[in-house]
């Protein structure tokens, strides 16, 4: 048996070679390479000179294989032209194997958490990344360094303490590929100091949750009322995570004083207080809160991430440490090698520092604002009995309703081929029921397919 590799131009071709004799060997190898497919009808063979020469074998020997194959119908071939597959050659049959079940598109979705991606900036992000490929030292192109690229670092550190009050050092940044990533690697590090548990709010993303225990962590609930996250009385855990800003989903702000409350903790046990700042730039009726990080740079750990403000098809995040946790962290990043695109980094960079960034959300925060505006507007001279709750800001909004209605509007809402996430997906399982509610996220409808959401809910809504 003699496995060889035959090129053509724009092909690699893997033929297996049997037998002694090589003429045989080689018209059986085509065959099955057209019967399992890898040959596809009217693909081009490589000239009989090439393939010889490829395969070690006389030119004539494969001269004569072609001929036989074409008198027997697998092959064509017309003077002055390449030899090709015939269009009626016997190819694999289609295999039987059941394939993947595509979860359903809905024609309109208000699920949260997503912001409206037909809005990406192509354009800027273009020129961004010209730019960038065109200032990057040649060193860019090798292995990446474990806390990302020295150029975002130093952009995202004057970035966040311009508009959101944080307090760090480049050398304090690690990226990652997003919040959940970074939560992984704050998890091992906790693990490895003998603290595997996260506190958590009890209303929150179960997908955080989920991971967190996949990894081994632990993760009990604090609960959540009008003032955020009740934090009085933590449990005896390494860290705790947050949203303070904009909790989510029930969009209400930690209180000033359990701001203060939360860090006295952290300083007093040695914790770790983890601020999940997932949209904080979006806030409507004033100035976005500053960040918990800038009350104690030393207890809090900043998580950001690119996926509201731009895509989160981008997998652009980053953790702003304390400077006692910042080196294990990249250590532990850097042991699973999973790193963020180089090139996307060295965008980012030149896209923060050319001001589209800063106009690109300004422009989001204009636009989300209008629709958040529209849906209270609607809900309130078609569901009256909906009530919406919750600070002005970022991509969603709590609409509370009727005792007892949640389950009911959320599969009516699934008839109506409407995408929506009721209270109940973001409970902790430790947690209590203590409302009925939806979760409706304003950011994830094109601008087209906005006002068909939008009438789409009134239509459900009791």
């Amino acid at each position: 048996m003699r496995d060889q590799w035959a090129t053509s131009p724009g092909d690699d071709l893997h033929l297996d070679l049997r037998g002694p004799r090589l003429r045989e060997g080689l018209m059986e190898a085509l065959r099955d390479a057209i019967r399992t497919g890898r040959l596809t009808p009217g693909a081009k063979l490589p000239s009989s000179r090439t393939l010889g020469a490829d395969l070690g074998i006389a030119r004539n020997t494969v001269a004569q294989a072609y001929a036989e194959l074409v008198a027997e119908g697998w092959l064509t071939a017309r003077q002055g032209a390449a030899t090709r597959v015939a269009t009626r050659a016997t190819t694999a049959p289609a295999t039987t194997a059941p394939m993947p079940v595509l979860r359903h598109r809905h024609v309109h979705d208000l699920r949260s958490g997503l912001p409206d991606v037909s809005a990406f900036p192509r354009a800027e992000w273009t020129k961004a990344t010209r730019r960038a490929l065109a200032a990057a030292p040649d060193d860019a192109f090798g292995f990446p360094n474990a806390r990302g690229r020295p150029e975002l670092l130093t952009e995202l550190a004057g970035y966040l303490a311009r508009t959101r009050g944080v307090r760090a050092q480049p050398d304090q940044i690690v990226v990652c590929s997003g919040v959940t990533h970074g939560l992984l690697l704050l998890a091992e590090v906790l693990k490895r100091r003998g603290n595997p548990e996260i506190a958590v709010e009890a209303y929150g993303l179960r997908a955080h949750r989920d991971r967190l225990a996949d990894a081994g962590i632990r993760t009990p609930a604090v609960p959540v009322d009008a003032e955020g996250a009740v934090v009085d009385q933590l449990p005896g855990a390494g860290a705790v995570l947050l949203t303070p800003s904009h909790q989510f989903p029930t969009g209400v702000a930690l209180h000033p004083d359990r701001r203060v409350t939360v860090v006295d903790w952290a300083r007093r046990t040695g914790g770790l207080v983890l601020e999940d700042d997932y949209d904080g730039e979006f806030r409507y009726d004033r100035s976005p809160v500053g960040a918990l990080q800038g009350l104690d740079p030393e207890h809090v750990g900043y998580l950001g991430t690119a996926s509201k403000a731009l895509t989160p098809g981008l997998r652009l995040g980053w953790l702003v440490l304390p400077p006692r946790i910042a080196h294990a962290v990249a250590e532990v990043k850097g042991e699973f090698d999973l790193h963020a695109s180089t090139l996307d980094q060295l965008t980012m960079a030149a896209f923060i520092s050319s001001g589209a960034y800063d106009r690109h959300i300004r422009a989001m925060r204009l636009r989300y604002r209008r629709r958040r505006d529209q849906l209270v507007a609607a809900l309130a001279e078609h569901s009256p009995s909906a009530r919406v709750t919750g600070l002005s800001a970022g991509l969603h909004v709590l609409v509370e309703l009727p005792s007892g209605n949640e389950s009911a509007v959320v599969q009516g809402s699934a008839w109506q081929d409407l995408a929506v996430h009721g209270l109940a997906a973001f409970r902790h399982p430790a947690a209590e029921a203590d409302r009925d509610a939806l979760v409706i996220g304003y950011g994830t409808p094109s601008a087209s397919a906005w006002s068909g959401a939008l009438t789409a809910l009134c239509r459900v809504l009791p």
